[in-house]
């Protein structure tokens, strides 16, 4: 297997995809929210980026559950072992790709998960070299600003609107976060439009920030990480 990782706005995606284009692999996810059908713009899906070329790369664990739905850290590890044997099993190349650093790590550092399901015993996976895209902090902040002005233009706030007319809870949203939470913190009033822009995008860079701080923390704890550039 290989893996893709980085923070938000790296452009794991497009990196991720054209390598499996290249050695005929197929992605699987490694995003906490991408699982949720419905919850598209938010979470940056981009799923016109699985084609190269006119082909289509298959990709696992996105859209499986409804969104408003609960899902855990073991459930993730079980889905990414059903998905990974699936793969394998075509003689295809699986290419992790992801910036939930509890979904890696669970992988890549193979998690113990006894204590809540004595019963699941999950095997390690072979990762031959993980690529993390790591670009200049100047850069992804640009990129998170740049991208969360597309997102707001794409309909973000419209989406989060049908979600909660199609039955989501504002609860369940704001557990969601970032987006989610900031968009619908604006729907029940509580935050203005500008407010929003402003709170969220510090808010994703916060989180930005976390992701690269889990990432090092991987790699003191002995992940080897080959460092590659962005794709423009």
């Amino acid at each position: 297997m290989i893996t893709i990782l980085g923070p938000t706005a790296c452009g794991k995606t497009k990196y991720a995809v054209r390598l499996a284009a290249e050695i005929d692999g197929e992605i699987i996810s490694a995003d906490s929210r991408q699982v949720f059908r419905g919850m598209d713009i938010g979470t940056g899906k981009d799923l016109d980026e699985y084609t190269v070329n006119g082909k289509s790369i298959p990709y696992h664990l996105i859209d499986i559950l409804d969104a408003g739905e609960m899902y855990s850290a073991f459930q993730f590890v079980s889905d990414f072992h059903m998905a990974y044997n699936d793969i394998v099993s075509r003689n295809k190349k699986p290419v992790f790709c992801g910036g939930t650093g509890l979904y890696l790590s669970a992988i890549l550092q193979h998690y113990n998960f006894q204590k809540t399901a004595p019963d699941a015993v999950f095997p390690k996976i072979s990762c031959e070299t993980v690529f993390a895209i790591f670009p200049p902090r100047d850069m992804v902040r640009k990129r998170i600003t740049q991208r969360l002005k597309t997102r707001l233009n794409a309909g973000l706030i419209e989406e989060v609107e049908m979600l909660i007319k199609q039955g989501v809870s504002t609860e369940r949203l704001l557990i969601y976060g970032l987006e989610y939470k900031f968009v619908t913190l604006y729907l029940l009033g509580a935050i203005t439009k500008n407010e929003l822009f402003e709170q969220l995008n510090t808010a994703i860079h916060q989180f930005a920030k976390r992701q690269m701080t889990w990432f090092r923390k991987m790699q003191r704890e002995g992940v080897k990480m080959t460092i590659v550039e962005p794709l423009s």
